[in-house]
């Protein structure tokens, strides 16, 4: 079943249990958009890192999860989670 979610900078996204969040991070220059991909180990412990990809790349597998960029911009990013 594919989701449409539209993030704000800041916003996050669960890709499901045990695959951690995303969260989009805008863009960092012209070209260039940032996600960050966090997991968590409870209670407080997590670690989180940045993934780039030029504005062009429209493909994504995130901890196995298939994305489709359809849209992005420095304020928003379009997703189409497979």
């Amino acid at each position: 079943m594919d989701k449409s979610v539209v993030l704000s900078v800041g916003d996050g996204l669960s890709l499901g249990l045990f695959k951690g969040h995303i969260v989009y991070a805008g863009m960092p220059s012209d070209g260039v958009y940032s996600i960050v991909q966090r997991k968590q180990q409870f209670p407080y412990l997590g670690f989180a890192w940045n993934l780039f990809y030029p504005s062009g790349k429209s493909e994504l597998t995130i901890d196995g999860v298939n994305i489709y960029v359809e849209n992005v911009t420095p304020d928003e990013i379009r997703l189409l989670i497979r």
